[in-house]
């Protein structure tokens, strides 16, 4: 969206990634894109402007800043088996990078990457529903690295009077496994929209819940429906299919 006729400059970091790459491709005709990838970059970039860089060297990370309206921080260690010290380097030391540079910037929105490893707990013992007003109950390394995090976004919010909206991402693979994968399933579509709606929101700091509308979901997503604007247009069992 414009601001007085001019496009967002959005940056968006792991760009390379299943959920960024995506995002690159859906957003890039409503903001001004940057991409940040770590190491490799596409044959093809969906957009001209990007940047390499590590962002667990804040040296490296840092001149991606330059000129960013808003932030979709979506680079870090993915995997729920990985160890501390790869959780640590990637979604704690950089997460904080990422923060940090943004502020001293003077971008003012960031939209955090969380996920449902944070509440993985209430979803092995199928204590439903789930909302973002309970404890946290992180299922793995990886969820508590996301739970620090969506913290370090309050800090940022309450000390530098930044915007952060944490988005607690479903499931974004296209089969889930499961019943439970199906319940907290994203589409590519629905996950365009729910962080094009996080950007132009003016919530100062909040988590939400990131999924589609599934029938039997336990997730609750009033609040990002009614803070964010989200509407969902698909559902698991009309684009997937019944369950096998």
């Amino acid at each position: 969206m414009s601001t007085n006729g001019v496009r967002k400059r959005v940056l968006i970091t792991g760009a390379a990634g299943r959920i960024g790459s995506s995002l690159a491709e859906q957003l890039k005709d409503r903001y001004d894109l940057r991409l940040q990838y770590n190491r490799t970059v596409p044959e093809q970039p969906p957009v001209a402007d990007y940047v390499v860089a590590d962002i667990s060297k804040y040296e490296q990370i840092s001149p991606a800043m330059e000129g960013i309206d808003a932030i979709i921080h979506m680079a870090g260690e993915p995997n729920t088996r990985a160890s501390w010290d790869d959780v640590h380097e990637a979604n704690i030391v950089g997460c904080y990078n990422v923060f940090e540079a943004a502020r001293l910037a003077g971008v003012k929105k960031i939209i955090f990457a969380s996920t449902n490893h944070v509440m993985g707990m209430y979803d092995r013992d199928r204590q439903w529903p789930i909302y973002c007003s309970q404890p946290v109950r992180p299922d793995s390394l990886y969820g508590v690295s996301k739970a620090f995090g969506e913290n370090l976004g309050r800090h940022f919010v309450d000390q530098h009077g930044m915007s952060v909206i944490c988005l607690r991402i479903g499931w974004f693979l296209q089969e889930p496994k499961d019943d439970i994968g199906r319940f907290m399933w994203l589409s590519p579509r629905d996950c365009a929209q729910v962080t094009w709606r996080a950007i132009e929101s003016d919530v100062d700091y909040g988590i939400f819940y990131a999924i589609s509308g599934n029938g039997g979901r336990h997730w609750d997503i009033t609040e990002t429906m009614e803070k964010l604007g989200y509407r969902p247009e698909d559902d698991a069992e009309r684009v997937l299919g019944p369950q096998g």
